[in-house]
């Protein structure tokens, strides 16, 4: 069976992850969601006479959802039986597709990379084909689409309260990296009971670093399989490609989170291999790549790639 949760202001929070949001959906345990999303606010929808698809459900959510904090809008979230902190959420990336035949990107002022360098904005409205899976850039090219959730979370600690989805921690949330398409397993620290799963901010396509702070925005669709994994004691998140392991650094500081997924690589390695930590420090150097996430959210990411086969 698979369980179907909707888009709508009954079922989204705009800009937050909170321990204390109830659950709008609870599984078991191994259970398979489809979750639809949506993106946006007022000013990246195209125009009436546009032609395009927009998800009926958007409108509905810009006029009845309290927009709270600055942040992603998110389908969620959901609880899985028996999780606790402590435990990790196994996310199996089954699907991913668009939901809509457009997406934005935009350029904002003080914001991104080069922040005083692009001081007038733009917003573009991008068609999307997905049969050719391809996006028509408004200069002529066809640019490969590759579609990901930028925001997977869990819920914070119930201390935390509420938090805006932009700064990607702990629990994940707005993470933006695109190796987590279908076919990879995310897995993320349950900070609190249920563990009470998220996903929004939709990306069509994104290059590492996201450095306009926005990717081809749109709407998704994921099929997840949850899985509540007591085995591990891993206290950041952490992905599985079907050739990588992906590890992960988030900090305002670039060197740091350089850092913090080196030293969690090195730790997978000796977990798996039985390599001394000196080995694992040299097979980093000679085989892994170090990689920019995103340097838009605040806590800027870094993610750390080594390929499975040289484990064996």
């Amino acid at each position: 069976m698979t369980h179907r949760l909707t888009a709508s202001p009954e079922t989204c929070a705009w800009g937050y992850f909170d321990a204390a949001l109830p659950p709008v959906l609870e599984v078991e345990s191994g259970a398979v969601v489809t979750i639809e999303t949506v993106s946006g606010g007022p000013a990246q929808i195209p125009g009436p006479d546009a032609g395009f698809h927009i998800p009926p459900e958007l409108y509905g959510i810009h006029e009845r959802s309290e927009r709270q904090l600055p942040g992603h809008i998110l389908t969620g979230p959901v609880a899985v039986k028996g999780a606790k902190p402590g435990h990790v959420l196994e996310v199996r990336i089954l699907d991913v597709a668009l939901r809509q035949d457009w997406g934005w990107n935009m350029i904002r002022p003080l914001a991104g990379t080069l922040p005083e360098e692009f001081p007038e904005g733009r917003v573009e409205i991008i068609p999307l084909d997905a049969e050719a899976g391809v996006a028509r850039l408004s200069w002529g090219l066809e640019l490969p689409l590759r579609p990901f959730f930028g925001v997977m979370g869990v819920a914070p600690p119930p201390n935390w309260g509420r938090i805006s989805t932009i700064q990607p921690r702990v629990h994940g949330g707005n993470i933006d990296n695109k190796e987590l398409v279908a076919g990879t397993t995310f897995y993320l620290p349950v900070q609190t009971e249920g563990a009470l799963f998220s996903c929004g901010d939709g990306h069509g396509a994104q290059g590492d670093g996201e450095v306009c702070v926005t990717a081809i925005e749109t709407a998704l669709e994921g099929t997840f399989r949850l899985i509540l994994r007591e085995d591990l004691d891993w206290c950041y998140p952490r992905a599985e490609t079907p050739t990588h392991l992906v590890t992960m650094g988030m900090h305002e500081d670039l060197d740091r989170c350089a850092e913090m997924a080196l030293r969690d690589m090195i730790g997978w390695i000796v977990a798996r291999t039985g390599l001394s930590r000196e080995d694992a420090y040299m097979l980093c150097s000679l085989a892994g790549d170090l990689r920019i996430t995103q340097t838009v959210n605040g806590m800027k990411g870094v993610h750390m790639m080594m390929e499975t086969a040289l484990l064996a």
